[in-house]
C-alpha cells in the first residue's frame, strides 16, 4: 500500500494574525481555521497536509526546499512575499513540485503594486478572492495534478 501524497501548506507574514487584521479584506475565519479546514479536506482527498506559517523569509525559504525530498506538491500564499521576493520564487523554481498560489482576497483588485506576484511565475496556477474556501479549492486542485502524475 502506497503512503499518502504529502501537500506542504505555507504561509507568508502576517497570516497568523487573520480574524484580527483589517477583517474587511481578510475575513474573520483564522488561519487555526484555515488548518482544520484544510486537513479535513487534503484527509478526504487521500493527501497529508503540512500546514505551516512564518513572518521569516528564510523559513519560508528553507521549507520550500526541504519540500522537494518528502512532499509531492506544493500550496503557498506567501502574502506580502507575493510581491518582493525574488527569493522565494527561485527556491519554488528550484523544488521542481506542482506550486498552486493562494490569496484570501483578490490582489488584482487592490492597489496597484499588489498586482505584480513573483510567485505566479513559477505556479502552476493562482486562486485568489475566495478567502478561505481558497485553500480548500487548492487542495482539490492538488488533488487533480498528483492524480495527473501518477497516470503519465
Amino acid at each position: 500500500m502506497a503512503s499518502a501524497p504529502k501537500v506542504l501548506i505555507l504561509n507568508g507574514p502576517n497570516l497568523n494574525m487573520l480574524g484580527l487584521r483589517e477583517p474587511q479584506i481578510y475575513g474573520h475565519t483564522t488561519l487555526n481555521d484555515i488548518e482544520e479546514s484544510c486537513r479535513k479536506r487534503a484527509a478526504a482527498l487521500g493527501l497529508v497536509a503540512d500546514f505551516r506559517q512564518s513572518n521569516s523569509e528564510s523559513s519560508l525559504i528553507d521549507w520550500i526546499q526541504e519540500a522537494r525530498n518528502d512532499q509531492n506538491g506544493l500550496i503557498i500564499n506567501p502574502a506580502a512575499y507575493t510581491h518582493t521576493s525574488i527569493a522565494i520564487m527561485d527556491a519554488l523554481k528550484a523544488v521542481d513540485l506542482p506550486i498552486i498560489e493562494v490569496h484570501l482576497s483578490n490582489i488584482h483588485q487592490r492597489e496597484a503594486f499588489r498586482n505584480l506576484s513573483y510567485v505566479s511565475k513559477v505556479a502552476l496556477g493562482v486562486i485568489c478572492g475566495f478567502g478561505a474556501q481558497g485553500y480548500l479549492m487548492a487542495l482539490d486542485a492538488m488533488a487533480q495534478q498528483l492524480i495527473k502524475q501518477q497516470e503519465a
